[in-house]
């Protein structure tokens, strides 16, 4: 009984600290810009596949492919599917006028599956005015190591009779280790606008009556491989849009009775109806509630796209009012505003 009796004061004290929270949280949505700040007047891109081995590095090369089991052309399809993808993706945008694949390249090839050194501004602009493109995107390395595990254990397999049966047999798993790296160069602005790489393990397992049946078992492994790589090299390119996302803003809800109409007015998405009501707060005596005011006729504008507006009534709830919670969101909204330049370069041309 006595549990049971604090249990009921506990979920009532809960319930008077929520009913009486002075705010309410809105989401809204917000465009950001694009990771890689590919500027305006870019209409052209070109694409290049540096990963590829060059003549140098072949021997190391085939030694890597004996070591790690990978089929003799696997890197070099799964690099083609990567730009595949990230040549899809930036065409999928329709920002650009073309986005062309540019293969001579011999001299730009390096195959080591690590960064090689970047490109010399004179080769890339060299390219760039060959192939008349404004930005290069290039895959700097790609490559894939396959590590064998197996054991000795009953396997299930069918019998001549198609029921699956337990044998004595393999079961081998083999991981799959996918790296890339890529760089996106401006050679007008002499920039690396991004330099990025990721890893992705792929595991495949097969049951054979011996290591050879097994391995013939684990199936599609090659094609896990493409379209993985086709999914990272279409999000790459991905990096290169605006970004849509959703943001949490709280706003005051008590203070006067225009407060609590004005969060019912919220509530029914009337925000201009709600910002009447707080602007007729802004002048009150009680410098809290002026403050409150203030604040949410600084979200009132975020919300409509006026974030100058916007810095000027939070600053004002933080300055003349010693609102505190004012001040983390002026540095929001001044982040905000840095980033609706880098939104509007990225997209004025």
């Amino acid at each position: 009984m006595k549990n049971r009796i604090k249990l009921i004061g506990v979920s009532v004290m809960l319930w008077a600290l929520v009913g009486c929270s002075a705010t309410n949280r809105m989401t809204m949505g917000v465009t950001e810009p694009a990771h890689i700040n590919i500027p305006g007047d870019v209409a052209r891109i070109g694409l290049i596949n540096r990963s590829v081995p060059s003549e140098g590095n072949e021997s190391l090369d085939k030694i890597d492919k004996l070591l790690s089991l990978e089929g003799l052309k696997l890197d070099q399809e799964g690099a083609e599917s990567a730009l595949n993808g990230l040549k899809a993706e930036l065409e999928r945008t329709g920002r650009y006028e073309s986005v062309v694949n540019i293969t001579e390249i011999e001299s730009q090839r390096k195959g080591l599956g690590v960064f090689p050194a970047q490109m010399s501004w004179d080769a890339i602009e060299e390219i760039c005015n060959a192939n008349q493109v404004d930005v290069l995107f290039s895959l700097e390395f790609y490559d894939t190591n396959t590590s064998v595990d197996y054991v000795q254990q009953m396997v299930n397999l069918p019998n001549p009779l198609g029921i699956k049966t337990q044998v004595p047999g393999h079961k081998v798993t083999l991981r799959t280790e996918l790296k890339n790296g890529w760089r996106v160069y401006d050679p007008y602005n002499k920039q690396i606008l991004d330099e990025a790489s990721t890893r992705n393990q792929l595991v495949s397992v097969g049951e054979g009556i011996n290591p050879f049946k097994a391995v013939e078992a684990v199936v599609g492994r090659k094609e896990a491989v493409l379209q993985t790589s086709h999914d990272v090299g279409s999000g790459y390119a991905l990096k290169s849009r605006p970004l849509k996302r959703r943001v949490s803003r709280n706003y005051f809800i008590k203070g006067t009775s225009n407060f609590e109409i004005g969060n019912r007015r919220a509530q029914a998405g009337d925000w201009d109806g709600a910002a009447a009501l707080w602007a007729l707060e802004l002048q009150h005596p009680d410098a809290k509630i002026a403050g409150r005011a203030n604040y949410n006729m600084a979200i009132s504008n975020e919300i409509n796209g006026d974030l100058d507006k916007a810095l000027e009534f939070a600053s004002r709830a933080y300055t003349d009012y010693a609102l505190r919670d004012a001040l983390g969101y002026i540095n929001i909204l001044r982040n905000r505003m840095v980033q609706q330049d880098r939104l509007r370069e990225q997209t004025s041309r």
